[in-house]
């Protein structure tokens, strides 16, 4: 067997130091994602998963000066472990939210493990390096940092650009663990295979491969679990399931179930429902339809609107010639545009010759598109609810302020405001618009299966830089006199 000269040894420890660093990365950032995913505030999670690991490595690093003596057993022991551990994370994690509903502390039960392992790794490949050629520590700590860094760039740039779109988060975990084992082999099994007696070589082998099967196991089960799991989640069957580098997509019903009929479907972007069939018409028309009667609406942009039902109501109106739709994600574009149930929805909106689809990031493409290239007539804000961390941009005085410039003279605005009505009419006022805002009668408790009885409340509200006209409020009462039953007719506060 070839041995390797000191300097290729050298470089083979900063490439174990460079992979470790790149899948330890990941490990994190699958964290991160799951608990956002399925709790919604991705900066506790982030906050949480950092904070526990980072105090976990520090642990980490201390216990790993009892084993220095027999550094490359340990080495290969501890990456075999990170593999096991870091690899069923997400499975584990995933479960225990599912069935168990301790999600909290399991997440720092795994980020705890996660981190005291990834610790153990520094103290151990510089003792490595030392035994192939003793040098200044300053220096070898450099080089080893420097590998260790890198490492993390890759690591935190392929997460999101390439396991988690490609892959997914459940066989991205585990197929990080797989390349973990063998970085670990790499050192004890070839590179510093003299170290270990042949015992304990063997069971180190035996351990390495126990890990991959496990993992190679889980992989071939992942898809059933996922599927039990997210049956679980969602009530019922999953038609499709899609991540994409912004949220995972999730369409139940609707077709080959027992309900095909589309009014069945639902909708979930990162776990919240964003389409009810049963009243995903009712809910755009609401949205809609007092900013279209406001004036001209030659030009209409909606800013999301992916799935294409804003479109389908906008181009039901007289007089509509263009409509822009500015989707950031291209998964929920081409799901809006072929498949056959939301194609059923939006009445293949996306595919009408009036409509032009921009994948952009709103904010990033409002920033960047000539104004008077784009008077817009219309614009109609379809985006996640305020509140949630990736969506809370979509809120501010500094997007409303480029929202307005694109508004043609007598323009509308119209937001959902969910829970945030006041605000969202505050900042909206800051930026020169004076804010309308109407409610309308929800989604069906029963049919949409979020509330046990009665009817949620829609709040939008409806903007412009002019005076709008009557024909904007025709057909709504004011909310100060008696309505009784909240109808599906739009219901103006008038001018806040």
């Amino acid at each position: 067997m070839i041995n390797p000269t000191p300097r290729a040894a050298r470089l083979l420890v900063l490439l174990a130091a460079f992979v470790c660093a790149a899948c330890g990365l990941v490990y994190e950032l699958e964290l991160v994602a799951l608990g956002s995913y399925l709790l919604g505030d991705s900066v506790t999670q982030a906050s949480v998963v950092l904070s526990v690991m980072v105090c976990a490595m520090g642990v980490g690093s201390l216990l790993a000066k009892r084993f220095t003596l027999r550094p490359a057993a340990s080495f290969a022991l501890v990456e075999s472990l990170l593999a096991l551990v870091g690899g069923l994370s997400v499975i584990a994690l995933y479960g225990c939210y599912v069935w168990l509903g301790h999600y909290q502390v399991a997440l720092v039960g795994f980020a705890s493990l996660i981190g005291l392992l990834i610790g153990a790794e520094i103290p151990l490949l510089m003792t490595l390096m030392q035994r192939i050629r003793r040098q200044e520590a300053g220096r070898a700590v450099a080089d080893l940092f420097a590998a260790d860094y890198v490492g993390a760039l890759v690591g935190g740039l392929a997460f999101p650009f390439l396991l988690l779109p490609t892959l997914g988060q459940l066989t991205g975990a585990l197929l990080t663990g797989v390349v973990n084992t063998v970085a670990g082999g790499l050192i004890a099994f070839w590179l510093f295979r003299a170290e270990p007696a042949p015992r304990v070589r063997l069971l180190l082998g035996l351990c390495s491969g126990v890990v991959v099967v496990v993992l190679a196991l889980a992989w071939a089960g992942s898809g059933a679990f996922e599927r039990a799991a997210q049956r679980r989640l969602y009530g019922g069957p999953v038609r499709v399931s899609a991540q994409s580098r912004f949220q995972q997509i999730i369409l139940t019903g609707g077709a080959g179930g027992t309900d095909r009929s589309a009014d069945a479907a639902r909708l979930y972007l990162s776990g919240r429902l964003a389409v009810c069939g049963h009243d995903q018409a009712a809910y755009h028309a609401d949205l809609t339809r007092p900013a279209l009667r406001g004036g001209r609406r030659a030009r209409v942009l909606v800013l999301g609107g992916g799935d294409g039902l804003a479109a389908r109501q906008i181009l039901a109106a007289p007089g509509v010639r263009r409509v822009t739709v500015v989707e950031q994600d291209p998964v929920l574009l081409r799901l809006g545009t072929d498949d056959p149930v939301l194609r059923e929805l939006n009445g293949a909106a996306l595919a009408d010759p009036r409509v032009q689809t921009v994948t952009a990031d709103a904010f990033g493409w409002l920033r960047t598109a000539p104004v008077q290239e784009h008077p817009y007539d219309v614009i109609v804000a379809d985006l996640p609810s305020a509140g949630l961390d990736a969506a809370d941009k979509l809120y501010t005085r500094e997007f409303y302020g480029l929202v307005r410039r694109m508004l043609a003279p007598g323009g509308r605005l119209v937001v959902h405001a969910a829970d945030h009505l006041w605000s969202v009419a505050d900042t909206l006022r800051a930026v020169g618009l004076t804010p309308h805002a109407y409610l309308a009668a929800g989604r069906d408790a029963v049919a949409c299966g979020e509330l046990p009885a009665g009817d949620a409340t829609w709040h939008f509200v409806l903007a412009s830089a002019t005076t709008l006209p009557r024909s904007a409020l025709q057909d709504v009462q004011p909310l100060t006199e008696p309505t009784g039953t909240p109808s599906r007719v739009a219901t103006l506060l008038g001018p806040l």
